[in-house]
C-alpha cells in the first residue's frame, strides 16, 4: 500500500536538454522510496510508442501534448503521481491538459524548467542543437520553432544554478506543500 493514494499530474515543461527527464528521474526514484505510486510518461517514449506518426507541426504537437495528456489524468485519477517531462511548446496546449484534469477533479501541476537556450545548447543531450546549427533539421523549439513560456507555473525551476538533486527537491517540496508527497 502507498503512502497516499492521490494522483496527480506533475507536467514539467521547458526546452530541449533543459533537464526535465533527469529532474524527473531523480524525483520518482525518490517517491518510490517513499511509497507513492509514480510514472514518467517521457515524451521521446510516448514519441515512439503512442504518437508514432506525428510530425512537428503545431497541430501535431497538439495531438502529441492530448494524447499525453489523456493517459496522464488517466493515471493520476488512479492514484498515481504522474511526472511529465515533455516540451508542450505551446501554452494552448498545455491549457487544455489543464482543464481537462480540472473537468475530472484531478491536480495538475506545470513546472518549468526554465534553463537559457545558450545552456541547453551546451548540454544538447541528443544533438538537436548541432544539427539545427549545422542545417539538418529545422523547427527546434526555441531557436527556430517558438516556445511560449508558461506566465505562472506552480513551479519554476532554473536548473543550470542547481544540482538535479536539488532540483528534484525543490519539486518534492512542492508536492509536500500540496499534500502530494
Amino acid at each position: 500500500m502507498s503512502v497516499t493514494e492521490t494522483g496527480a499530474t506533475i507536467w514539467l515543461t521547458g526546452l530541449p536538454s533543459a533537464g526535465k527527464t533527469t529532474i524527473a528521474y531523480e524525483l520518482a526514484g525518490r517517491l518510490r522510496t517513499e511509497g507513492h505510486k509514480v510514472e514518467v510518461l517521457d515524451g521521446d517514449e510516448i514519441r515512439e510508442f503512442l504518437s508514432a506518426g506525428l510530425g512537428f507541426s503545431r497541430e501535431d504537437r497538439h495531438t502529441n501534448v492530448a494524447r499525453i495528456g489523456f493517459v496522464a489524468e488517466l493515471l493520476a485519477a488512479n492514484g498515481v503521481k504522474v511526472l511529465v517531462p515533455v516540451i508542450a511548446p505551446f501554452a494552448d496546449s498545455r491549457e487544455a491538459v489543464r482543464k481537462r484534469h480540472a473537468a475530472e477533479s484531478t491536480t495538475y501541476l506545470e513546472v518549468h524548467v526554465a534553463t537559457p537556450v545558450e545552456v541547453c545548447s551546451v548540454r544538447d543531450v541528443k544533438g538537436l542543437y548541432a544539427k539545427q546549427a549545422a542545417g539538418e533539421i529545422s523547427g527546434l523549439t526555441g531557436v527556430d520553432d517558438p516556445y511560449e513560456a508558461p506566465e505562472s507555473p506552480a513551479l519554476r525551476i532554473e536548473s543550470h544554478q542547481q544540482t538535479v538533486q536539488e532540483s528534484a527537491a525543490a519539486l518534492h517540496a512542492l508536492l509536500t506543500e500540496r499534500g502530494l508527497a
